[in-house]
């Protein structure tokens, strides 16, 4: 037994057994943390007769402990000796699954689940199915929650008998008087729905389903959506107009705008579901009908799924619907009131150019993408221009050029930080579409100007960071003759902050533009830095000399990087001193063994 728990025996085993009643919460909270521990040190038969008993008998305490403990039992099988005692977890986790506490709960219920696979058929009916029982028809609702996660585990694996009786304990918590309950069976039917025989969804679950969907909770309502497109995905096609849709409809109108929510946010899962037909009969006017809901939230799940919707159309009337139908909801939704909604939209919308082809790109959606471009919403334009990929695939991004200058330009100065940064992250991708020569023309200032906004050093470092991809994509030669020369000006700025921007941007530049520039155009302007006046310059040039050790010869590191280091070594500043040592005897020391190693062995 020592041996067992001789690598992790910091706490003996008594020591932890007692911590398991000790009144400090966080003591007892470790030593759930360690049950495995205990259980290896007790050996199969005492964890079974002994520590589960235990547990089990004490378990009520706090939440933050029996969640431990909850997920602690759901990984104990083989601790108790395997599957074939494995139905000796069930009584703590059954206690578990009925306390008060929802998070809980759910974890017991967690840990049921994953431990039923591990029962033989006949152990689930002699053990886990009559739990299954008493938890269903338990006097406080918490158990009869808990029971609503657990019928689908077990179904599959149990005689018909048995499954009539599960079927039957399912129908009585759909109608069970507590909303809790019903909201958790409603949670749960599409699962159950999976693993019932398809007689038995249509004369079982349709009928559940039409009466959870008609509940007078409206979150059960809308639980009941999610598991109608479940329901759909099972039957065949000639029963769902008949067993599901009339619900669906109704639903999509329902007085609670979260339950419409719900089936705004499922529509694409449900279009799938039902198919083609249903879609141009049912759908088309249902999904109109929630672009042009009352409620903003509706509109905006509504929106975020237009470019999904109009993909999966049947092709041979996809223009058609998007024409005659949608477009004209899209166009209404551009100037909607909410900017949510119009953030939405700006989301996907740019993904029908893709569906509609570029002559109704150009004539139909040109148009909204301009105005989008000059809303007043900062989040709408930065939408559209983070899609622009997929306008320039159909019609090129100049069609679009002059709209988005200006709503670039907005957004990089925009009074949010996050939206500059955003902006600025996404620059990169942004050049390549537009081409070295507009980038150069346009917005190669921007980018430089990044490089001083005050407002967030997130921005500082994003925008370095641009410059870094910008190189990547335009190449050495461009950065040599565009960037470079504007990064080391402004080592002469007045203000010591631009100063050692220029420092974090030879850091990031140096990987990139390789050794020749690194050498010949930055090395120069960094050791004509080291005599800065500011001391946060001088350090974080020996910060940057090791940063950009890595890129330089082994003859320039001995010859001139080195003495600058040493120089620094000796500076008055301590934090000056401190960085120039750690270059030295540090990375840049190991990087010299590492480049004279490297020539030796080439030598050789």
């Amino acid at each position: 037994m020592a041996g067992a728990d001789s690598d992790d025996s910091l706490y003996p085993i008594a020591v932890l057994i007692d911590e398991l009643r000790n009144e400090d919460v966080q003591l007892r909270l470790n030593s759930i943390k360690k049950l495995s521990t205990i259980a290896l040190a007790l050996g199969v038969e005492r964890t079974r007769t002994e520590l589960l008993p235990f547990l089990t008998d004490t378990i009520y305490d706090e939440d933050e402990v029996l969640l431990a403990l909850a997920e602690q039992l759901g990984n104990f099988t083989m601790l108790v000796g395997g599957p074939e005692y494995v139905h000796c977890l069930l009584p703590p986790l059954e206690s578990l699954a009925t306390v008060e506490e929802t998070v809980v709960r759910d974890k017991a219920v967690e840990s049921l689940r994953k431990i039923s696979h591990e029962h033989s058929p006949v152990d689930l009916e002699v053990h886990f199915e009559p739990l299954v029982k008493r938890l269903a028809s338990g006097d406080w609702f918490t158990s009869r929650t808990s029971a609503c996660g657990l019928f689908s585990v077990c179904y599959p694996r149990v005689s018909s008998t048995v499954k009539a009786e599960i079927r039957q304990h399912f129908r009585t918590l759909c109608s069970d008087d507590t909303p809790m309950v019903r909201r958790a069976a409603a949670s749960k039917l599409g699962e159950f729905a999976k693993v019932l025989e398809l007689e038995y969804v249509k004369s079982d679950i349709i009928s559940l389903f039409t009466a959870l969907a008609s509940d007078e909770q409206d979150s059960v309502r809308l639980l009941a959506v999610e598991a109608g497109v479940s329901i759909a995905t099972l039957l065949p096609q000639e029963d769902l107009e008949a067993l599901v849709m009339p619900t669906l409809r109704q639903a999509a109108e329902d007085k609670s705008w979260r339950v419409r929510y719900m089936v705004a946010d499922k529509f694409s899962d449900l279009q799938k579901a039902v198919g083609p037909e249903i879609t141009k009969n049912d759908l088309v006017p249902a999904f109109q009908n929630l672009l042009k809901d009352c409620e903003a939230e509706v509109r905006a799940a509504a929106a975020n799924k237009v470019k999904e919707f109009c993909e999966n159309l049947p092709e041979d009337s996809r223009e058609t619907i998007i024409m005659t139908h949608i477009l004209p909801c899209v166009k209404e939704l551009v100037s909607d009131t909410n900017q949510h909604v119009k953030s939405a939209l700006a989301s996907v919308i740019m993904g029908l150019s893709t569906i509609l082809g570029k002559d109704n790109t150009i004539e139909h959606l040109l148009p909204l993408f301009l105005a989008q471009l000059k809303d007043e919403c900062p989040e709408v334009r930065l939408n559209i221009i983070s899609n622009l990929d997929c306008v320039n695939e159909v019609i090129g991004i100049r069609q679009l050029s002059q709209s988005l200058l200006p709503a670039i330009v907005e957004l990089a100065e925009d009074a949010k930080w996050r939206v500059r940064l955003a902006i600025i992250e996404y620059m990169p991708l942004l050049a390549g579409q537009l081409g070295v020569e507009f980038f150069d023309e346009k917005l190669n200032s921007l980018c430089m100007a990044w490089l001083v906004d005050h407002g967030s050093c997130y921005n500082v470092e994003a925008a370095t960071c641009n410059l870094m991809k910008l190189v990547e994509k335009f190449g050495a030669e461009w950065a040599q003759n565009t960037i470079v020369p504007k990064v080391l000006g402004m080592a002469n700025d007045p203000n010591y902050l631009h100063r050692m921007t220029t420092l974090f941007c030879i850091n990031a530049l140096s990987e990139v533009c390789g050794q020749e520039i690194t050498t010949k155009h930055m090395l120069p302007v960094v050791f004509k830095m080291s005599n800065d006046q500011v001391a946060n310059v001088r350090f974080n040039v020996a910060k940057s000399l090791q940063k950009i050790g890595p890129v330089l010869d082994s003859n320039c590191l001995q010859t001139e990087v080195k003495p600058v280091l040493e120089k620094l070594a000796s500076d008055q500043d301590m934090d000056v001193k401190y960085f120039a040592q750690e270059a030295i005897s540090g990375e840049f020391c190991n990087y010299r063994r590492y480049i004279e190693k490297l020539i030796n062995h080439k030598a050789s």
